[in-house]
């Protein structure tokens, strides 16, 4: 009987969110290590492999570059001497994260700025430029469709 807490590569895809492509392409670039295989010779995703795909996407995914991300499992085979050059790498991760959020919240404010400046000319029936707003356009003035 399959232990149960190992998936297959498909299994494993739809979990991460990505697709059995970007798995090999992963395994096949060194990001990530060799993956256990059942007796057919089809990958088998135990619970740390599980949790290193998440990892390295989480990586990914606050900019981390492939480079970065295969250093970090690089790390991991040199066992506990190289947990600071670990937490390193996974600072510079967070600081990514840190520096995309603040560009976020930045267009957010913006965008924020800009819906309130047009439901004020909405209100008092105005153009961009100060104008009145023609009565025959004032309905289609607020319509958000």
């Amino acid at each position: 009987m399959e232990d149960e807490s190992r998936l297959a590569i498909a299994e494993m895809a739809a979990t991460a969110g990505i697709t059995t492509d970007a798995l090999r392409w992963y395994e096949r670039e060194g990001v990530l290590p060799r993956v256990p295989r059942d007796a057919s010779g089809h990958r088998r995703y135990g619970p740390a492999e599980q949790g290193l795909v998440a990892l390295l996407l989480a990586l990914r995914g606050a900019g981390m570059s492939v480079a970065g991300a295969r250093s970090f499992v690089e790390l991991l085979g040199e066992g506990a001497a190289s947990h600071g050059r670990r937490i390193s790498l996974l600072e510079e991760g967070r600081d990514l994260l840190r520096e995309q959020r603040r560009r976020l919240d930045a267009a957010e404010a913006a965008l924020e700025r800009k819906i309130a400046h047009y439901e004020l000319l909405i209100a008092a029936g105005l153009d961009c430029t100060g104008a009145p707003v023609p009565d025959d356009q004032r309905a289609r003035q607020s319509a958000r469709a």
